[in-house]
């Protein structure tokens, strides 16, 4: 992972706010799994999906990067 620079207290707070819209995206997800209901699986799948692309996006306009898992397919 590469770190530009220092990061400021506003982006910092964003960030807290992206992860914890990830983390809540994922928790309806994780019960929706688990009560078995597919059709809310689905949708809080593309929800978390894109809470997750959201942070990644954030950060990248950061100028942090991420690198790949070894045999990741893109």
């Amino acid at each position: 992972m590469t770190v530009p620079g220092v990061l400021d207290d506003q982006a910092l707070r964003r960030y807290r706010e992206l992860l914890d819209a990830e983390d809540a995206a994922f928790d309806e997800l994780e019960h929706a799994y688990e009560d078995g209901d597919r059709s809310h699986f689905e949708a809080d799948l593309e929800a978390w999906r894109a809470a997750l692309a959201t942070k990644l996006g954030f950060l990248q306009r950061l100028g942090i990067t991420i690198p790949s898992p070894v045999g990741a397919s893109a």
